[in-house]
């Protein structure tokens, strides 16, 4: 059995430059700590003995850019690139096409800007997709959660959703190669956009386990998310 991983990363940063940031960089490009947040996520994967190769789903004017920071770097023959797409699934759909393993073999899809993830919750997702078939990482819920009906003039709660029943969804999220295979193929049969891999495994009828995830795990959004994870490495460092 083989473990690889999916790092699409062709997104545009649309929330982070909604937010005034003064920078056209996209928020996989950004620096925390003087390294781009991209490398931190590989860095993360590549420590990781079990797995065999990292798939980078890029857009094709970033090619050159990712090639580059991957030699910078110095992080070896296991990082590969593929074309990304317009959006997560068609990148993440392209990245499972090209890679060449088993159908019993583990695929992780991992948000490129999650940069904090660490080794440790990494080996946990593995070892739950052998066991299970499917995993995510997942925080449990700590506010109070409401469903609501949306007004032309904000919402109006409906009911109230225990919170034991709630976790915010993290990555890594993964399967067996030819479960997440399926559910892909299906979904774009019926012109299906999830939100996630797991909301694809799901609608498959694939059962999803969980593992449990942390605050510091957190994406990469808006500004202000590169000072809370720069505070983050230092209480790390401490």
């Amino acid at each position: 059995m083989r473990v690889f991983v999916i790092l699409p990363a062709a997104g545009i940063g649309t929330r982070m430059a909604a937010g005034g940031a003064s920078t056209v960089a996209p928020k996989q490009f950004l620096e925390i700590g003087g390294v781009p947040v991209l490398i931190r996520s590989l860095r993360a994967f590549l420590a990781v003995p079990r797995v065999d190769a990292v798939c980078v789903a890029v857009r094709g004017a970033e090619k050159d850019r990712v090639e580059a920071q991957v030699a910078e770097y110095k992080l070896g023959p296991l990082v590969h690139m593929v074309e990304g797409g317009d959006h997560r699934q068609e990148s993440v759909g392209n990245a499972l096409a090209a890679l060449e393993c088993d159908e019993d073999d583990v695929v992780l899809v991992h948000d490129a800007v999650r940069p904090l993830i660490d080794p440790a919750t990494i080996e946990r997702t593995i070892d739950a997709v052998v066991k299970h078939g499917a995993a995510i990482v997942g925080l449990p819920a700590v506010d109070t959660i409401k469903q609501v009906e949306r007004t032309a003039e904000g919402a109006i709660v409906t009911a109230t959703i225990p919170r034991e029943r709630i976790v915010h969804a993290q990555t890594p999220q993964g399967a067996r190669v030819g479960l997440l295979r399926r559910a892909y193929a299906e979904a774009e049969a019926d012109g299906f956009a999830g939100t996630d891999e797991a909301s694809l495994l799901e609608r498959a009828g694939i059962e999803v386990a969980v593992v449990p995830g942390s605050a510091r795990n957190f994406k990469i959004t808006q500004p202000g998310d590169i000072e809370l994870a720069e505070f983050y490495l230092g209480q790390a460092k401490a």
